[in-house]
C-alpha cells in the first residue's frame, strides 16, 4: 500500500490514444482535473495503442517511459486518463514503486475535497466506498489468511471478508441516510407543485458557468470558480420574473465525459432535481471548441438518470468570450430552443428571464388544460 498523496503533489499523467474522437480534449481535461485536485503536473505522456494491455494497460515501453519521467521529476504519483482494473493498478504500482490512480479515482478525490453539505459528503463517501469495494485486495496478500473470530470478525473469516462485510454495512447506512434526504426533497417538490411554480434545473458540462448564471438570476452567493466541479451541492432558489410571476430554479453538479457510474448512482438523489424539473436550462460554454461533444456528454448522463424527455433549452453562455451577441432562437414551431447570454457581464439575462416567463405561462396553460379534462 502507498500513502495517499497530499495537496500539491507532483504527478506524471498518462493519456493513451485508442483512435476515439476527442482524445486531445480529454487529455487537456485530465490536466485540468489534476489542477482542480491541487496536484502539480510534472509531465504528460501520450501514446497510441490499438487496445489496452491486460496487465499494465499501457505497453512495457510506455511503462518504462513513465518510470523515467518519475525519476527525472521526483514525482510520486501516476494518473491514467482511463479507468484501470484493480489488477492493472496493482501491477503498475509494483512495477513503478509509486501510487497509481485512474481518472475515476481522481474525480472522486475532487468530489471529496469539494463536498460542503452533509448530503454531499454522504454521496461522495458512498461513491468512494463502492469504488473501493473492487480494490480491497490491493497489496493485502497477508489478509487472505484465516484468523479466529475476534471482535467483529466471524469464525474462520479472513480479514478481507471482514472488511467487505463492514464496508457493506456502511454502504447500507449511507444509502438509508440519502433516502431520507430524498424524501425531504420530495416533500418540498410537492409543496412547489401545489403552488403551481415552474421548476427549472440548470444542467451542463462542468465549468460551463452554471453557478455564475444561478447567482446572476437569483442574487445568491453559490460558490463559483473557473475550475472543474466547483459546485457539487444542489442549491434551490426562487426567481422573480418581470411580470410578477415566480419560478424555482436549482443549480446541479456539472457533468463530464466518462463520468464514473458510481458517481452518477451516488448523486442520483441530487440529480432528481433535474429528473423532476419542468424545464432544463442546458448551460453550454459557447467559447469552448468542443461544445458539441460536451452537449452530447451531458445528454448521455441525462438519459442515464431518466431526464432525456424533459423539455430543454440550450443556454449558450460566455458569449463575451466567443464574440457572439445576446439573442433568442426559436424552432419551426415558434418555441424557444436556444438563447445566447453572458452570465459574467449580464448580457442577455433579460431575455432569459422573459424565456422563463414564457415557459411558466405555457406550463400554467398545460396544467389548466389537464385539470379541465
Amino acid at each position: 500500500m502507498f500513502d495517499r498523496p497530499g495537496f500539491d503533489s507532483q504527478a506524471v499523467l498518462v493519456s493513451l490514444d485508442f483512435g476515439e474522437p476527442g482524445y486531445a480534449e480529454s487529455t487537456e481535461e485530465l490536466v485540468q482535473l489534476a489542477q482542480s485536485a491541487r496536484i502539480g503536473v510534472a509531465a504528460t505522456l501520450r501514446g497510441r495503442r490499438q487496445k489496452p494491455d491486460p496487465a499494465f494497460f499501457a505497453g512495457s515501453g510506455k511503462v518504462d517511459e513513465v518510470a523515467m519521467a518519475l525519476n527525472a521529476h521526483g514525482a510520486r504519483l501516476v494518473i491514467f486518463n482511463h479507468e484501470l482494473s484493480p489488477a492493472q493498478e496493482r501491477n503498475l504500482e509494483k512495477k513503478l514503486g509509486v501510487r497509481v490512480i485512474d481518472r475515476v479515482s481522481l474525480i472522486l478525490d475532487i468530489f471529496a475535497q469539494r463536498a460542503r453539505s452533509h448530503e454531499g459528503k454522504l454521496q461522495v463517501e458512498l461513491a468512494q466506498l463502492e469504488h473501493l469495494a473492487t480494490r480491497l485486495v490491493r497489496g493485502w496478500s497477508h489478509l487472505e489468511r484465516q484468523k479466529g473470530g475476534i471482535g467483529m470478525r466471524g469464525p474462520g473469516e479472513t480479514q478481507l471478508e471482514t472488511d467487505r462485510r463492514l464496508l457493506g454495512k456502511r454502504v447500507k447506512v449511507l444509502k438509508d441516510k440519502l433516502a431520507r434526504h430524498a424524501n425531504q426533497r420530495e416533500v418540498q417538490r410537492r409543496s412547489r407543485r401545489r403552488a403551481n411554480l415552474l421548476s427549472v434545473s440548470l444542467v451542463g458540462y462542468t465549468n460551463a458557468g452554471k453557478s455564475t448564471l444561478f447567482n446572476a438570476l437569483t442574487r445568491a452567493d453559490a460558490y463559483a470558480a473557473d475550475q472543474l466541479f466547483a459546485t457539487l451541492d444542489t442549491t434551490t432558489r426562487r426567481v422573480f420574473l418581470p411580470a410578477g410571476g415566480q419560478v424555482v430554479i436549482s443549480d446541479t453538479v456539472g457533468f463530464i465525459r466518462e463520468l464514473p457510474h458510481t458517481l452518477v448512482a451516488a448523486f442520483r438523489a441530487t440529480l432528481e432535481e433535474a429528473v423532476q424539473a419542468d424545464v432544463l436550462l442546458h448551460v453550454v460554454d459557447a467559447s469552448s471548441p468542443t461544445r458539441n461533444e460536451q452537449i452530447t456528454a451531458v445528454n448521455a448522463v441525462l438519459a442515464e438518470i431518466g431526464a432525456a424527455a424533459i423539455p430543454q433549452i440550450l443556454v449558450y453562455n460566455k458569449i463575451d468570450l466567443s464574440g457572439d451577441f445576446a439573442r433568442v432562437e426559436r424552432d419551426e414551431y415558434g418555441k424557444i430552443c436556444a438563447i445566447r447570454i453572458s452570465a459574467q457581464t449580464g448580457a442577455g439575462l433579460d431575455l432569459l428571464r422573459s424565456t422563463l416567463e414564457e415557459s411558466a405561462a405555457a406550463t400554467r396553460i398545460q396544467v389548466a388544460s389537464s385539470a379541465a379534462a
